[in-house]
Parts: C-alpha cells; structure tokens; sequence
C-alpha cells in the first residue's frame, strides 16, 4: 500500500568541511536524513548506522507506525554499539518521514531526534514539522530570545538530544497523506544557508522530487554553506483517505524496554 502512494529521491554535498558526515535513505516508503555528530568519534559512522537501521522497511508493503518505532529502537542500539567499539561517545540526528498505515488509512509518520528538520509545502506554503532539540530552541520556547535571534545565536549548534545519548524518547506526528503534499526533510546545513522562505520557493517551482533535492543542494552551495547539506525531497503521489479535512493531528510516540530489559515496546502518548 505505502509504496504506492509517494516517492522521493535524496542529494547531498560536503559544503565548507573536511567530509560529509551526513547520511540519507529515500527508498519506498522510507525518506530519512541523518547527521553525525560533528563533535563525536565516527559522526560518519554513526549517521550511516542510523539510516541502514531503516533498511528493512523498505521492502515492506505497509509499514506501521511501530515498525518506524522498532527502527528508531535498532538506530539508537546500532550507534550504542558503535560508540563500545570506537571507545567513545558517538551520535546523529535522525529526521523524516516514514509512509505508514495506521488505523486503516494512509499517513506521513514524521519522525525526529535533534536538529535536523522536516518541513511541510502545500500550495507554495511552507511549514516546519519538527520542532530541534537544540539549545536555542529552548530559549526560544521561554521566550528568552526571538525565533529570528536563534538563527544567528552563537550557541545556536548545540544539540539536546541525539540518537546514541542514550535518551530512548523520540518525536513523532502523525500527518495525513494529503494528494499535493510535499515533504522536504534536511540537515541543518540547509537551514544554515538558506532561508525558510528561500526553501519554500525552490521546493515548490523544482517539479519533480530528485530536482527539487538538488536544487535545494545547489542552492545552499552557491550560499556558501558552512555545513554538510543534505535534503530528501517526499511528495504525496494520491492517497484515499478520509482525514484529509485534518490540518496535522500530531502524536508523539516513544521507545522503552520490557522489565527484563529486552524486548524493545512502542509507547503512544495522547495527542498534543
């Protein structure tokens, strides 16, 4: 069913750094971006750990919100296991999108650890999804500084949650497949070259997917973009649904451990 109903394609470049430590998977109905922790051991490593832990999805004719669950679960073990053999502290974000089944109808299950983003475009509109586990966004959440001020804020380039900090939590929304919908999920190297109304214009006008990810590339390169850039372009082919009269019923899901501390559950909390 999944497959079906979406595609996507992907792109990447190094920008101003030494290597790419990003890492991406557009396949079927798996659309993720990883970024390895610049400041770790293995921040390559640890973001192709965590988008192969996706792998398995692809195949899959529907693919349910706690399958998505479960791969977060094998990200955050992988890098876990990576970090014991390096003999550090290794990490990476983890954003996108996943098209899943869930009580019978189509959605986009958006997913996210760290800054990375997933941003919505309809009608030539843009919206972010994702809200960054950064330290600025917590100023800006209590209103300390202004979301304009956090994009030049010095300490802009911490990071409050990774996949590997052993924190088992994760964000997730639950968007309904509308027909037109387009999804465009990237690093933060991205952001830091272009502005949201900059994305929004070259998401819309690009046609198909793989175009509008290398543009969305090419365009922070000629901004000469500081960071690894990598963008993974997701459009809603069609899809039959009756919620698509729902602007974005968001849930927030989890990852925890049986009491013997190995069988990895799904946790749903309510709607927020």
């Amino acid at each position: 069913m999944t497959a079906r109903w979406c595609t996507g394609a992907g792109a990447t470049a190094t920008g101003d750094r030494p290597r790419n430590e990003d890492a991406f998977l557009s396949s079927g109905p798996v659309h993720v971006v990883a970024d390895g922790m610049g400041g770790h051991l293995a921040g390559a490593a640890a973001s192709s750990v965590v988008v192969e832990a996706f792998r398995a999805l692809t195949d899959l004719s529907s693919v349910q919100p706690d399958d998505t669950v479960l791969a977060v679960a094998r990200a955050q073990e992988g890098v876990e296991r990576l970090s014991e053999r390096v003999g550090g502290s290794s990490g990476s974000t983890l954003t996108g999108a996943i098209a899943v089944e869930h009580d019978g109808q189509p959605w986009w299950m958006v997913i996210n650890v760290g800054d990375s983003r997933v941003y919505a475009i309809e009608g030539g509109s843009l919206s972010q999804i994702t809200v960054d586990h950064s330290y600025v966004q917590r100023l800006v959440d209590r209103g300390d500084i202004t979301a304009e001020q956090a994009e030049v804020h010095p300490e802009r380039n911490i990071v409050t949650r990774a996949i590997g900090d052993g924190i088992r939590d994760f964000d997730a929304w639950l968007v309904p497949a509308r027909p037109g919908l387009r999804l465009v999920v990237a690093s933060d190297g991205l952001m830091k070259a272009l502005s949201d109304a900059r994305i929004a214009s070259i998401a819309s006008l690009a046609g198909e997917v793989s175009l509008a990810a290398g543009r969305l590339v090419d365009a922070a390169l000629d901004a000469d973009a500081s960071d690894n850039v990598t963008v993974v372009v997701a459009d809603t082919l069609h899809a039959d649904t009756d919620r698509s009269a729902d602007p974005y019923p968001w849930r927030v899901w989890g990852v925890g451990r049986d009491e013997d501390d190995t069988t990895v559950t799904g946790r749903r909390r309510e709607p927020v």
